[in-house]
């Protein structure tokens, strides 16, 4: 089982790699990585294109965990919902995690629920984003810059879970397992969680 809508790949030394990763980091291969196989040249090199895209905001690993969540629930992709969910809990606490996941962005700073909106319009609809939106991140203390790192980031991360979500990516029995309670539960929307 491949955990999406297409086989497997034969295991090339990129792909072979690729697993090795997982498998150091975690004991178990992603369902997300089986799928990458197909590209995992592209799969590096659109990591590294989000990191450079990253790199300028200046953000916090908590900041990045934020956006990413409010963008992957904004889309519906739980797999990504469920990842970066964990992630966000480790770097506060798991009900701030579940609140971003769900909308509700208890516990987060003014400035970060600023952020969290503004990624939340760039899933949903970037078209009906308006200058007011981009004078509230001004005023939460980005400069524009800032919001240029921010919204490419945000855009390259809804590609990839794009990309996941429509080949059919299932979050790992794994993942969902390894995660706080909060999380999982706010995570109602999207692929349900391999069997």
């Amino acid at each position: 089982m491949t955990g999406s809508f297409l086989g497997e790949p034969s295991v090339s030394p990129q792909v072979q790699a690729l697993y090795d990763e997982d498998l150091a980091d975690g004991g178990y291969v992603w369902n997300v990585s089986r799928l990458w196989a197909h590209q995992p040249d592209t799969l590096k090199d659109l990591f590294g294109l989000m990191s450079q895209a990253f790199a300028p905001s200046g953000l916090t690993f908590r900041q990045r965990g934020i956006l990413v969540t409010a963008a992957a629930s904004a889309l519906g992709d739980s797999y990504c919902s469920l990842a970066w969910g964990g992630k966000l809990g480790k770097a506060s606490d798991a009900a701030i995690a579940a609140g971003v996941l769900t909308g509700g962005d208890a516990g987060l700073t003014d400035q970060e629920k600023v952020m969290a909106a503004w990624a939340r319009k760039v899933a949903r609809d970037p078209n009906a984003t308006t200058p007011a939106d981009i004078q509230a991140l001004r005023d939460a203390g980005f400069d524009d810059g800032q919001i240029f790192a921010i919204t490419a980031f945000v855009a390259l991360r809804l590609a990839f879970s794009t990309i996941n979500d429509s080949l059919g990516a299932q979050p790992d029995a794994e993942l969902a397992q390894s995660l706080p309670r909060e999380v999982r539960e706010a995570v109602t929307y999207g692929r349900p969680v391999a069997g």
